[in-house]
């Protein structure tokens, strides 16, 4: 209860300390409500010139948010209230501002944005998809043109001059997934005018729930073409299709692992004529049958996945729209497209990846605004140092929530959600119903048609007219059905009447695993005082309650001793069975905390070793000094390293023969070779020797090229070459070693120990793998007077979960 105590005093003590500087902005709004269109455009100048003197943000802050509070009410004809001040400077502090839906967050935002924008160093305003930043960048756009700064909106359509103009302006609003891209494709571009970003400055996120929690699992991951056939795919998908459960295979429902018993062992040795399933050069077919087993039994149609037109398409789990592009990794989407029937995909190469929780990090200061964020306070401080304070609505919440009811199983539960929006619909009360999955939400539609309910759906297959269909949503006898929130970012306003009848009424058909998803959905109704109403239906068959479901529940329909044909009409109703729900909730929420938090821990480890590699890596594309010093270094640690392997040991056991080897594949010609020269010398002498006759022969390399120019084009062309190749490879083999030492947990060692120490051994191995590539290209390439700079294979960016460990027994991991 400290805690919680605390949280609150914090709260308190933040709304205490941002009212008394909002009631100061709002004591200016006679000073500038007098003032001309171009007086009040002018501000932003002299904000600039204030700026430039010496002043800082927090100087001009309360003048600046009185500016734009003015230039609102004259472009949109909306003022900020009170309280929209407050979460403008909880925004501006790098906090999150917690306010309900309806409460103007988008009018919020405008004021710190603005201010941050006056620095120059551009300030990105996320949204979680394009209709809302497009919309956003349109409307609120509106503001921030009329006081003369520029407005940029980045989609994924644009080329890189529409992106860099994008990225140039003074605001810049885009997908969270576009910003993670744009990053990656420019830490690939081989010539630094091809780069549209700048640093990252100041980043304003849209529910940023959604996307700091919800996809922090998910990588962006940019890939290239690996081919690799397909028959096996099929041949693992024909055989896991034959098998039983719990003969041949079990699955663990809480944790939805799945795994083959000793039977089905012996079954794949026999299919595949194997003496040993597990010998090591079976790792490629046990890898197929798992992603087979996963795709047969774990990953559900409609629900995970949807197929269209002959494609595999993955449904985002968090909002139920169809995650457009995305594949998932490992082989698992070929094993999902052997099950369908549809054609086999080749799959594809990482060849650069990061999470939403490195990307953001970068930004110098990061805030974000949501209906939902207080659950989650624990992890927004932890990783991203932000604070959750909760912003009081401008009017009191009159929305009445009624206990939960639970159902003895899914028709029950069914027939009294029809039976409820029935009689809502008849008294022309609107009605918003929230589905966990597709085929829930399918399901509920088929049993509307044959009651004669007219309804709009709004799920993964139509969500292109989502942000309509949810608009409609508040008209008097609407019924609309949508999965998990769908149409977040989209106001439902009320129509004419229906106040009187109610406000509008949002059913929930079973609990999220997340608290934070129900009160999405239950806080739909009820804004800016409208009255309103939520009831969420149960049942014993629903997923929460089957993996998380307490004793207590299950003892309590025992306790009523209901027979079957009794069972239509019971119902239990008790706010102690909401708080049961509720506990269950918590115990996933701290599942999926610790798994979110495994993967930051573990993605740590990529976010250094990338950090050193980019950083190399724009050195080199933006030098326009000579690098000549640096591949001489190159060239001279490649030769120490070799010296010291060759001379390693009694002199007795030196082997001068790898030196001639070295000496022959990698620098030099047979005829420029003497291994008589070799004899007699120390390691010291023998590095000296070795590398005065190398610089040489480089010095004359680069006296064939024209000039400085050339000679750096030359050198930029070779060592941006080996580095991509290289560090793409070592990327792959990362993700390799981190599902490989998931199985030494066997081994009573600690995996994440284990990935630390190996992958700093590899990365060492990979930066001296650079150096020998280097040094052999710049000495062996033949020179040529028109070298040009390639981009690595052929890079797509794709949006997709992490790589499953590849061990029989599975875990699930988003």
């Amino acid at each position: 209860m400290v805690n919680l105590k605390q949280f609150f005093e914090n709260d308190k003590a933040e709304l205490k300390r941002t009212g008394k500087i909002a009631d100061k902005v709002m004591e200016l709004e006679s000073t500038y409500k007098p003032m001309s269109d171009e007086e009040l455009r002018g501000m932003t100048k002299e904000f600039k010139e204030r700026l430039a003197k010496g002043e800082t943000l927090d100087d001009i802050l309360v003048e600046a948010f009185a500016v734009v509070r003015e230039a609102a009410r004259r472009v949109l004809g909306l003022f900020p209230y009170k309280v929209q001040i407050q979460g403008g400077l909880v925004l501006h502090n790098g906090d999150i501002a917690e306010m309900k839906t309806g409460e103007g967050k988008t009018l919020t935002e405008t004021m710190p944005v603005y201010l941050n924008a006056l620095a120059g160093k551009g300030v990105h305003v996320v949204t979680v998809n394009d209709y809302l930043a497009t919309r956003d960048s349109k409307e609120m756009g509106e503001v921030y043109r009329f006081l003369g700064l520029t407005v940029g909106l980045n989609l994924n359509t644009m080329s890189s001059a529409e992106k860099r103009a994008a990225y140039n302006c003074d605001i810049t609003y885009s997908t969270n997934n576009e910003l993670g891209f744009d990053y990656l494709r420019d830490n690939m571009v081989v010539y630094q005018e091809q780069m549209v970003q700048r640093p990252l400055y100041y980043a304003v996120v849209d529910e940023v729930d959604s996307i700091l929690v919800d996809e922090a699992r998910t990588p962006l991951i940019i890939s290239g073409q690996a081919e690799k056939s397909t028959a096996l795919y099929t041949r693992a998908d024909y055989f896991v299709k034959g098998l039983k459960e719990e003969d041949d295979y079990t699955i663990e429902l809480s944790s939805k692992s799945i795994s083959l018993t000793d039977l089905g062992v012996d079954k794949a040795e026999k299919v595949f004529r194997l003496p040993n399933l597990y010998d090591i050069e079976n790792t490629a077919l046990v890898h197929h049958i798992d992603q087979a087993l996963r795709a047969n039994y774990i990953m559900l149609h409609d629900i995970d996945y949807v197929v269209d037109e002959g494609k595999v398409k993955i449904v985002d789990p968090f909002t139920g729209r169809i995650m457009e592009g995305r594949r998932y990794s490992d082989g698992l989407h070929q094993a999902i497209e052997a099950k369908e029937g549809v054609e086999i995909e080749d799959e594809s190469k990482t060849m650069a990846t990061i999470t939403f929780q490195n990307y953001f990090r970068m930004y110098e200061k990061l805030c974000g605004m949501t209906g939902t964020a207080k659950t989650e306070e624990e992890e927004f401080r932890e990783i991203y140092n932000m604070n959750v304070v909760c912003i009081p609505t401008n009017s009191p919440v009159i929305r009445v929530d009624a206990p939960d009811l639970l159902y003895p199983n899914l028709k029950t539960k069914f027939a009294a959600v029809v039976k409820d929006i029935k009689e809502r619909h008849a008294q022309g009360q609107p009605v918003l119903v929230g589905t966990v999955a597709v085929e829930t939400s399918e399901y509920l539609s088929r049993l509307l048609n044959q009651e004669g309910i007219p309804h709009e759906v709004l799920n993964a297959k139509n969500h292109f007219k989502e942000a309509e269909i949810v608009m409609q949503a508040g008209q008097r006898g609407a019924v609309t059905i949508a999965t998990n929130m769908a149409g977040r970012g989209t106001d439902i306003k009320l129509g004419s009447g229906v106040k009187e009848v109610g406000g509008l009424c949002v059913i929930g058909t079973e609990r999220h695993e997340s608290r934070r998803i129900d009160n999405q959905l239950r806080g739909r109704a009820g804004r800016q005082g409208d009255p309103g109403a939520s009831q969420f239906y149960l049942s014993l068959e629903d997923d929460l309650m089957r993996r998380f479901g307490s004793e207590r529940i299950q003892a309590m329909w025992q306790n009523l001793n209901a027979n079957e044909a009794e069972t239509e009409d019971l119902v239990l109703k008790s706010r102690f069975l909401s708080k049961q729900v509720e506990s269950a909730q918590k115990r996933v929420e701290g599942n999926n905390y610790d798994t979110r938090k495994n993967v930051l821990e573990y993605d740590e480890v990529m976010r250094e070793q990338r950090e050193v590699i980019y950083n190399q890596r724009q050195q080199i594309i933006r030098s326009e000094e000579s690098l000549t010093p640096i591949v001489k270094g190159m060239i001279k640690r490649t030769i120490e390293q070799q010296v010291a392997l060759a001379t390693e040991g009694d002199k007795k056991n030196w082997n001068l023969e790898s030196l001639e080897e070295f000496m022959l594949s990698a620098l030099f010609n047979p005829e420029q070779v003497n291994m008589a020269e070799l004899e007699g010398k120390s390691p010291k002498e023998l590095t000296a020797y070795i590398y005065d006759k190398a610089e040489n022969l480089y010095d004359e390399k680069l006296a064939q090229l024209n000039g400085p120019e050339q000679i750096l084009e030359f050198e930029k062309v070779i060592i941006l070459k080996v580095v991509d190749a290289k560090w793409t490879d070592h990327i792959d083999m990362m993700d390799h070693l981190r599902t490989g030492v998931g199985l030494r947990a066997y081994a009573q060692t600690n995996p994440l120990t284990e990935y630390q120490t190996e992958g700093y051994e590899r990365f060492q191995e990979m930066a001296a793998g650079i150096e020998y590539d280097v040094t052999r290209f710049v000495m062996k390439a033949q020179v040529r007077q028109n070298v040009e700079r390639e981009q690595v294979n052929n890079p797509q960016a794709v949006r997709r979960p992490g790589t499953l460990p590849t061990n029989v027994t599975k875990t699930r991991k988003g």
